[in-house]
């Protein structure tokens, strides 16, 4: 079963986080949608987080361990929320399993292929040698030679975690990720549809979502409306967590 952290009595709204993330990225904002009156669900996806780890990772499996969890939990129906990897999975689940999902909330990912962008990353996060035993500051220093923005090494530290007294590791599984990247980047297929209310929110500096996807994304949800949160890149939800509220609070009500 998946782990999650559960805050707030009310309707279920289930938060998924995206590729290398966990439910901890969604904290502060899961506790502010409890404060409107949700049972908000932060969910670790398999291979994130605490999370087990299985050599299974694509969009399908992802899609029915979250509908097992809603079983699990006596979720009839909810809310659905899912940033870029966790995005496409709530498309999916929402796709296949409609009668569960009353509305669907996706940040910035679109329903295309995308190409395998995070190989640097990815090499960064291999040239991290555990068995050397590192410190958290050398673990961070060897990420530095790969990937630049301090933003996204932070993101990545947060899953960095004592294994045993002096021994890290990361939380997720890098290894499947690492031969499974390609998996991340697949579209939905032709027939896919969902047609109750879908609200999709792209970062005004995010390349993720572009116009010409609009009419696509129609395709698969038709009652799909756009929102921009202008001047935020891909992490539109932590840039600017003011306005990310603002305009998901407004559609859940």
């Amino acid at each position: 079963m998946l782990y999650s952290k559960i805050e707030g009595e009310g309707k279920p709204l289930v938060i998924l986080h995206g590729f290398l993330g966990m439910s901890d990225n969604w904290k502060t904002l899961g506790t502010q949608f409890a404060e409107l009156g949700f049972e908000t669900h932060m969910l670790d996806l398999r291979n994130h987080g605490r999370s087990f780890h299985s050599e299974d990772f694509n969009y399908e499996v992802m899609a029915n361990d979250v509908l097992d969890y809603c079983k699990d939990k006596n979720i009839s129906s909810a809310v659905f929320l899912g940033h870029s990897m966790g995005g496409k999975v709530v498309m999916n689940l929402a796709t296949t399993h409609p009668e569960l999902v009353e509305k669907l909330i996706v940040a910035d990912i679109g329903t295309r292929y995308y190409k395998p962008h995070h190989q640097e990353i990815l090499e960064g996060l291999n040239a991290v040698d555990f068995s050397q035993q590192p410190s958290r500051n050398e673990v961070e220093d060897i990420l530095k030679n790969y990937i630049p923005d301090f933003g996204t090494r932070q993101f990545l530290m947060k899953s960095l975690y004592w294994e045993t007294p002096g021994q890290l590791a990361f939380r997720f599984n890098l290894k499947v990720f690492t031969t499974k990247v390609e998996e991340i980047g697949k579209a939905l297929e032709a027939h896919q549809k969902f047609d109750k209310p879908t609200l999709f929110i792209k970062g005004g500096l995010s390349r993720y979502i572009l116009e010409e996807d609009f009419e696509s994304i129609r395709n698969h949800f038709p009652m799909a409306i756009f929102q921009t949160i202008p001047n935020v890149g891909h992490w539109l939800h932590a840039e600017n967590p003011k306005a990310f509220f603002e305009i998901v609070s407004e559609f859940i009500r």
